[in-house]
């Protein structure tokens, strides 16, 4: 990608050092559904957040000790750019409709974080909080992107900043809160299909932003496409189940198969139409 020249984002808060206590999340709530529900995103067992410290504990160094290694300031300052990126990208989509857009802040974290849908660990993956209209990253999530899931690039990367992006555009929309309303009054099986569609959503307007970013920008090089393609089908629910469990169980996806994923970031990126990207009322994902 060519980012390096792009502006960098005010909406940036680091909090990598700082010290977290687990105080906040025995509640749970809306704030426990949510941490849930993104620790599903890559397999992850809830546990790992949900237990992972006693009540009141703290978890990482003090922030004045912290010192990011050359490798992680890059990505920090990557994702700042990306996030401007979608801002101005996002800005104009919705001048264009009428509309206008809030900016939402970007939290980089290290170990874990608080945020106003509870305390995560780094094994949660990046995610977005809907209370705070927040993103929330440990970038040593995009050394597992690649590792891990064999997803590398820096497109692959940008891939999953502009889909947490893509949750927050759900949230001004008032989407997220109609999916919300939906799922508890329902089942779980019918809960995990409204979840899945809200999901692919986000993978389509990631796919719209690279689109317009591309157009106004020229920001994607060779091989940038392919990049984002295979990440979105390395995180597919089939393919992380049978990495995790060895069986694929459709009734229990959250965000969809790795084709379904494919599929909707791409529609996004070929249209750049947002309009295009209605999963609700898909009659096939």
């Amino acid at each position: 990608m060519r980012w390096r020249s792009g502006r960098r984002s005010q909406n940036i808060e680091d909090r990598r050092g700082m010290r977290v206590s687990r105080r906040g999340i025995a509640g749970g709530g809306i704030g426990t559904v949510v941490v849930v529900l993104v620790a599903l995103y890559l397999g992850v067992d809830p546990n790992v957040i949900l237990q992972g410290m006693a009540p009141g504990e703290t978890s990482g160094p003090s922030g004045l000790s912290y010192q990011p290694s050359p490798r992680e300031q890059e990505l920090a300052d990557f994702t700042s750019v990306i996030l401007a990126d979608t801002e101005d990208t996002w800005h104009g989509i919705f001048r264009r409709s009428g509309e206008q857009y809030r900016e939402p802040g970007l939290v980089l974290f290290s170990g874990a974080v608080q945020s106003a849908c509870g305390m995560a660990g780094a094994a949660v993956g990046p995610f977005y909080c809907p209370p705070d209209q927040k993103v929330y990253i440990d970038l040593s999530f995009f050394e597992d992107l690649a590792s891990r899931f064999r997803a590398p690039g820096d497109f692959a990367q940008a891939y999953v900043i502009a889909h947490e992006v893509g949750h927050h555009v759900q949230t001004l929309l008032g989407i997220s809160a109609k999916v919300r309303e939906m799922q508890q009054k329902t089942g779980k099986k019918k809960s995990n299909a409204v979840q899945v569609r809200m999901e692919l959503q986000a993978d389509c307007f990631a796919g719209v932003w690279a689109n317009n970013a591309n157009r106004a920008r020229q920001i994607l090089e060779k091989g940038d496409i392919e990049e984002g393609l295979t990440a979105a089908s390395a995180i597919g629910d089939d393919r992380l189940q049978k990495q995790s469990q060895g069986r694929v169980v459709p009734d229990a996806f959250t965000h969809g198969s790795s084709a379904q994923r494919v599929r909707w970031f791409k529609r996004g990126l070929e249209n750049g139409d947002p309009n295009q990207c209605d999963t609700f009322n898909a009659s096939q994902l």
